[in-house]
């Protein structure tokens, strides 16, 4: 009996041990299910995603235990409490469940770059144990939990770029170890709360991009672990503390502040923030002198003073330049400040890394320091909008690494000098607006990157030299108002990437070229007030891409063409030019009369009689206009920004869409929806966009569309007929944008499956080209070639629409943003906040609080042109865990390269291939290449690098003529 007691006690001795054994190998199962509360608060957030592109969530479910549910963490220390969750870059849509907050154990939130909606449930205070919360780019409204300050543990919090509101909680002063927190690219309103002084550990601080206003806490500036402070897109005002030592800014590195309302002088003490390398105090109205202490810096490679009011008149008021020879400069940019008098020859003692230099819209006078020549690693020099006279000669020839010079706007004088050609890396050269004389150097023709050539207003004689004909990449060429004489160059079509050529104003003679026939991307030419003559070439009749032509006030003969531009009589003017007849009916011309003695009796004959009839026309379409007039005048109305349009009413837009009726609809979108009608007796197809004005912003959005069309127009922005602004038959306010119905719909459609089980329409290479040229130069017009340029914000294949022939229209300007250039406006103005895009097209500097810019537009731009050739959506469920759509083509470019691509292209690839030869030998290939350059060249990760639109077009438009060259080649 006693053996046997003792054998049960061994066998439940060593039960015990096995189950113990068990389930210290197995903690997470043996308690999952005795804790349901985690398990719960996972599914009830869950449940609260309506959107999953990914499918992560489909294995969430009792197959397999939570702990092992993709994205979550459990604890191995206390088995089935949840300690992260990641579920970042999934594309998610939803709200986050306030259930989140029953995981005290959590450590990590990472919900960042999704599409999360609604606000941040007040519950996640409950999770004290964070340490890591990132809800960063999503759609996140309303204000910062109060009680933020509960999450005592927390070291890094990004909630930039969303639409939160309110003002920042003082709470997070509790928040005693936090390191990193960003806020930027928001709408916060108010000041930054003083306790920030409280953040002892704090090292990196993003407030850019918000409404923030008040004075900074000087506080801020005690905090000695600090290493980055960005308040950069403010209102921030009042005065920088005038004491900062060493102690106080021991660590610092970025001082980020501009685009603020600060005053007041520039402290001498920030010299003593001995780290600092980098230092943007732009727009804002800083005063007095620029502090020689600043020489003191001995890391600052960044400095960014521009349109400010800072002052140098005398000799001690700029000796701060010398003080700056002793930091290793890479930048330095003082546009638009009150900089007077002669430039010193300090200026030659600033750091041999010297690569922007910036002294544009000055009072600056006398010659430029020779010594600026020895800045070899220099790219970007602007001097424009001085006094500055004198030659270029002595410094020029050696900056042969300049790839932007711009000069405009000063007295230089003297030739251009031969040595210029010694700038072989030049894209942009500027030196318009000066006393330039002399000849055009042959040594011009070495520019084989260049883009943009203006030497228009100068004194330049002579004839064009035939080197130009070198500048293969050239897309304008500006020389107007000059003393040009001679021909214009027969080979000028070899710089077949020419979009703009203006020569008026100067003392050319002979024809014109017929080679101009062959510049198939030329968009404007102008060669007015010259002597010309002849005939006008009729291979400008191929000319598709032409819009605008002036050849007036020359000494052209003979019959007018009749296609192409020369049907448009809006963009075409031939004035004085008397022996022009003929073409198209809309010119009203002289018909080309035959040259007999009857003939020429009936010419005069007609010469006398027009008049006559002419003026009886003239005075019956007097009485017509008048009446008509009258007549029209119920049905039109003035709108706000001063254009006439059709008046419509909500009863005449319910009646062309069959009463908003659901057959109808052709889109939705953030702030409405978009249906088909036919509007009126003539049952005009239409597209009537009704923006719903109980959803936040669609005001906003209706106001920010009107503004676009009120000054715009270019042959690729979508047409608008009318605006609607009334109240529907309830009495509630109705807005809607009534626009040109697209009979091929939007690009999105072309690229893309639509889920109704059909096959995606067909789109070949030359039309993705097409479109993609047709969008780089309608941003080009919205960035460079109006008044105050426009940012588009949310460019994306839903807002191109296409029209019967395939050609592109650039849609929805409802978050557009009038970009107001620090060389355009007054100073300290701030940016739009609340900056909102599509994910996968927004540049990642928004996120940061970046302002709104063309090199957004041109991030954007890339990503559009890489779906356009792989196929693929930037929200792809292929990318995530920091691969997106532009490293992935990076990394397979570009050998890869017919891998990746868009099927439909690839089987162009192939049809084109010569019998015996690879597939990356055809010209279809070759040209592929090079849109993908210039793609990946759009969307670099420092805006400052990317290409702009200017360059996109060029690069497109050469493109396009090497493939329709190649295509004809390879069909004969």
């Amino acid at each position: 009996m006693a053996a046997r007691r003792s054998l049960n006690l061994t066998s439940l001795v060593l039960t015990s041990l096995l189950l113990l054994f068990y389930g210290a190998g197995n903690a997470d199962c043996f308690v999952t299910h005795n804790n349901s509360t985690e398990r719960r608060s996972l599914l009830d957030f869950k449940d609260a995603i309506t959107q999953d592109p990914t499918g992560i969530f489909s294995s969430w479910n009792d197959s397999i235990q939570y702990c092992m549910w993709p994205g979550v963490n459990c604890s191995l220390k206390h088995p089935g409490r949840v300690t992260a969750l990641n579920l970042e870059s999934l594309k998610l849509a939803g709200q986050i469940s306030p259930s989140l907050g029953n995981l005290t154990f959590l450590r990590q939130l990472l919900l960042g770059t999704n599409l999360l909606q609604g606000s941040i449930p007040e519950t996640l205070t409950n999770c004290s144990k964070l340490v890591v919360l990132n809800l960063a780019v999503n759609m996140l409204v309303g204000s910062i939990p109060r009680n933020i300050g509960f999450l005592s543990n927390l070291q890094f919090m990004d909630l930039s770029n969303n639409t939160l509101t309110g003002n920042i909680p003082s709470t997070i002063s509790n928040i005693t170890h936090l390191t990193q927190i960003s806020l930027a690219a928001n709408q916060l309103e108010g000041s930054i709360p003083e306790e920030f002084g409280q953040l002892t550990y704090i090292e990196r601080v993003y407030l850019g991009g918000n409404g923030l206003t008040g004075r900074v806490p000087i506080a801020l500036f005690n905090l000695s672990y600090l290493q980055i402070l960005d308040l950069s897109i403010n209102m921030l005002s009042g005065r920088l503390p005038s004491e900062i030592t060493g102690d106080m800014m021991l660590n610092l590195q970025f001082l980020l502040l501009g685009n603020n309302k600060f005053e007041g002088d520039i402290p001498g003490s920030l010299g003593n923030a001995s780290q600092l390398t980098r230092v943007d105090f732009s727009l804002n109205s800083f005063t007095g002198l620029i502090p020689s202490s600043l020489g003191k810096l001995n890391y600052l490679e960044y400095l960014n003073l521009d349109q400010n009011k800072l002052e140098a008149r005398d000799s001690q008021s700029w000796e701060f330049l010398s003080a700056l020879s002793t930091c290793p400069l890479t930048t330095l940019t003082l546009y638009g400040n009150q900089l007077h008098g002669v430039i010193p020859n300090s200026l030659g003692n600033l750091s041999i890394t010297l690569e922007q230099l910036n002294l544009g819209a000055n009072n600056l006078s006398g010659v430029v320091p020779p010594g600026i020549g020895k800045y070899h690693n220099l790219f970007s020099l602007t001097l424009s909008y001085n006094n500055l006279t004198g030659t270029i000669e002595k410094w020029i020839g050696t900056l042969k690494n300049l790839q932007g010079l711009d000069l405009e706007g000063n007295n230089f004088n003297g030739s251009i000098p031969y040595s210029i050609g010694n700038l072989t890396k030049l894209i942009s050269l500027d030196i318009s607006k000066n006393q330039f004389d002399g000849v055009m150097p042959t040594s011009m023709g070495s520019f084989r990157q260049l883009t943009h050539l203006d030497l228009s207003y100068n004194n330049i004689q002579g004839s064009i030299p035939l080197q130009v004909s070198n500048l293969k990449t050239l897309t304008e060429l500006h020389l107007s108002s000059n003393k040009l004489t001679g021909e214009i160059p027969k080979n000028l079509d070899q710089c077949y990437n020419l979009i703009t050529i203006q020569m008026d104003q100067n003392m050319l003679i002979g024809n014109i070229p017929t080679s101009f026939g062959n510049l198939k991307v030329l968009n404007m030419l102008n060669l007015s007030h010259n002597n010309l003559s002849g005939t006008i070439p009729l291979d400008l009749n191929e000319l598709q891409q032409l819009r605008t032509l002036d050849l007036s006030y020359n000494h052209l003969k003979g019959e007018i063409p009749r296609n192409g531009v020369f049907e448009d009589a809006a963009g075409i003017s031939l004035d004085g030019n008397w022996g022009l007849c003929g073409g198209a009916p809309n010119l009203h011309m002289s018909s080309c009369l035959v040259g007999s003695q009857k003939s020429r009796r009936q010419y005069y004959l007609v010469k006398i009689l027009i008049p006559i009839f002419g003026f009886m026309s003239l005075a019956l379409l007097i009485v017509f206009i008048l009446t008509e007039k009258k007549r029209r005048r119920k049905y039109t109305s003035q709108l706000p920004f001063g254009k006439e349009f059709l008046k419509v009413s909500h009863k005449d837009l319910e009646e062309a869409t069959e009463n908003f009726s659901e057959s109808n609809l052709i889109g939705k979108g953030s702030c409405g929806s978009v249906y088909k009608g036919k509007l009126g007796h003539n049952k005009m197809e239409v597209a009537v966009k009704v923006f719903d004005l109980g959803m936040h912003g669609a005001e906003k959005s209706f106001l920010a569309e009107c503004e676009a069309v009120r000054n715009i127009q270019h042959r690729n922005l979508l047409p608008i007929i009318t605006v609607c602004s009334t109240a529907d038959t309830t009495g509630n306010a109705f807005k809607a944008l009534v626009y040109e119905l697209m009979p091929n719909g939007n690009l999105e459609t072309w690229l893309h499956h639509n889920g109704d089980g059909k096959d995606r329409k067909p789109l070949g290479f030359m039309k993705r080209i097409s479109i993609a040229l047709n969008i780089a130069d309608v941003l080009h017009y919205l960035h460079h070639d109006i008044g105050t340029p426009i940012i588009h914000c949310d460019l994306k294949p839903s807002n191109i629409l296409l029209d019967h022939d395939m050609i592109a229209y650039l849609g929805d300007f409802g978050i557009a943003r009038f970009f107001r250039d620090s060389r355009l406006t007054s100073r300290g103005e701030s940016s739009s906040n609340g900056l909102r895009g599509t994910i996968g097209y927004i540049p990642p500097e928004y996120a940061g609080g970046g302002r709104p810019s063309t090199c957004g537009d041109a991030y954007s731009f890339g990503v559009l042109l890489l779906e356009m050739l792989t196929g693929k959506r930037p929200t792809d469920s292929m990318f995530g865990n920091g691969v997106n759509i532009i490293n992935f083509v990076d990394k397979n470019f570009p050998e890869k390269l017919f891998d990746i691509i868009d099927i439909p292209l690839q089987e162009e690839c192939k049809a084109y291939t010569t019998p015996g030869k690879m597939v990356t030998e055809n010209m279809v290939y070759q040209c592929l290449l090079s849109l993908v350059q210039v793609a990946l060249s759009c969307t670099r990760e420092i805006p400052s690098e990317r290409m702009n639109m200017k360059e996109a077009g060029t690069r497109l438009s050469g493109t396009n003529a090497s493939y329709l060259a190649g295509k004809d080649k390879y069909a004969s």
